[in-house]
């Protein structure tokens, strides 16, 4: 009998597209995201969320189940919204949709303008709607995907100029939103950065709990980010696409700069070139005395960097800058990997690192961890450097992971990694040139106290 070719995935390389789209509304002010599916959606999200930021992280559901995927989720949203109104008065809920409702094929735009018209006489809060069935794609793809809704259903109308920029910076740490707000303080710029999850998901300990945590991207500057003198985005798989960047460009004539996600020395430096664009200000002495300070470092951690092979995997704009920086730095990428497809990640790493690298690394899309486990006898890499996951194979090879991105969940502090401008590389120099300096330290019969 013969048998039907089909494709398994053994160990994912990313996560479900409506947990990107969660993250953002997370980093809205008086934000709660809202999953239109059952509620293990919302289960499954909250552990991985809660398990990287440690914060609480409440999911509305509108918990469909059996007769529902029959006769649609139409009644059990409407109130569902009521219920989250009533429990968390929120300023926005951002509705996400899942597998099972874009299944049946539920019409959601439909069913929120039933809800605006049949409640209108309430005090309604915003509410925005993004398509984000997991079949179609990651959870970057959820993340971009609830960007350009927000300012596709919140900027309706050409605001008054201002001293600002908009920066839509993908999926990076608390820490790195801190970082960016400092930054455009030393241009002296204002800066509207959505998602905002540098408190929402990094707050601090406060004597009463609150529902919706304080902080997250004011709903009042997202209304006014069509008069920005203009905007940087993040992600230089965007190229070419539909993004929040394009539709303020194209509608209010707000100049978009789209760039690499800031890790390293050249992906940083295109990034404050942007900057300086915008604001008219040159790059401020205290920048570029971080920038000379990375340079001496690298000049110092060569040695010990210097031809170190390495596997990189995670979200696809993530693993374009970690390449970028660490061909920069000396190791050799042997292999670079993401769950993502179609993203063109083999051009990207060529422009990036392509005129550094004497020799090209396997590039590799729509990839799970089976497929990267399959090459990893031939490719003997030295280090992984990527998220969580990996452990289980670094531990399996007996090599360092250097964890970034999303998520951290077998370490503490995720959410307060650095990884972009000259400060978050820094940072990552010192955390790869220790994971190395440690790993020789383990496997030598002596021991060294001076390396």
């Amino acid at each position: 009998m013969s048998r039907v070719p089909y494709t398994s995935t053994t160990n994912a390389c990313k996560l479900c597209t409506p947990l990107g789209a969660t993250l953002v509304f997370k980093g809205i002010e008086g934000g709660v995201p809202f999953l239109h599916g059952s509620q293990g959606c919302a289960t499954y999200m909250r552990r991985y969320i809660i398990s990287h930021f440690r914060e609480p992280m409440d999911i509305a559901s509108s918990a469909l189940g059996e007769k529902h995927a029959v006769y649609g989720g139409g009644p059990n949203l409407k109130k569902g919204l009521l219920n989250v109104m009533k429990k968390y008065a929120p300023k926005l809920i951002g509705v996400a949709s899942t597998c099972l409702t874009e299944t049946i094929g539920d019409d959601v735009h439909m069913i929120l303008n039933e809800f605006r018209k049949e409640f209108g006489d309430l005090d309604l809060p915003e509410i925005v709607h993004c398509s984000t069935p997991s079949y179609m794609g990651t959870h970057m793809e959820g993340w971009h995907r609830a960007v350009r809704a927000i300012v596709d259903q919140m900027v309706t109308e050409k605001a008054e100029a201002h001293h600002t920029v908009n920066i839509l910076p993908s999926l990076i740490s608390p820490a790195d939103i801190r970082h960016l707000k400092e930054l455009c303080s030393a241009f002296g710029i204002g800066s509207v950065i959505l998602p905002d999850i540098s408190e929402t998901l990094d707050g601090a300990t406060k004597d009463e709990y609150e529902p919706i945590p304080t902080g997250g991207t004011p709903i009042s500057a997202i209304h006014a980010m069509s008069g920005s003198a203009g905007t940087i985005e993040f992600g230089r798989t965007l190229a070419g696409n539909e993004s929040g960047g394009t539709s303020l460009q194209k509608r209010f004539g707000v100049p978009c700069h789209q760039v690499g996600i800031p890790i390293g020395i050249r992906e940083s430096d295109t990034f404050f070139a942007a900057l300086e664009a915008v604001s008219g200000v040159s790059m401020p002495r205290e920048v570029g005395l971080e920038r000379g300070r990375l340079v001496d470092a690298m000049v110092d951690g060569h040695k010990y960097v210097f031809g170190k092979r390495a596997i990189v995997y995670g979200e696809e704009d993530l693993v374009i800058g970690l390449t970028s920086f660490l061909a920069e730095i000396g190791v050799k990428p042997v292999l670079v990997a993401t769950g993502a497809r179609n993203v063109n990640l083999e051009e990207h790493i060529r422009t990036v690192c392509g005129d550094v690298l004497t020799e090209m690394p396997e590039v590799h899309e729509g990839v799970d961890f089976h497929d990267i486990a399959e090459r990893s006898a031939q490719l003997a890499p030295d280090l992984l450097v990527g998220h969580s996951k990996g452990y289980r194979y670094a531990r399996e090879w007996n090599v360092p992971l250097v964890r970034v991105g999303f998520p951290v969940h077998d370490r503490f502090g995720g959410q307060r990694l650095l990884h972009i401008g000259y400060r978050g590389a820094q940072t990552l120099l010192d955390r790869i040139v220790n994971v190395i300096l440690e790993k020789k330290q383990a496997d030598s019969p002596v021991g060294y106290g001076y390396l």
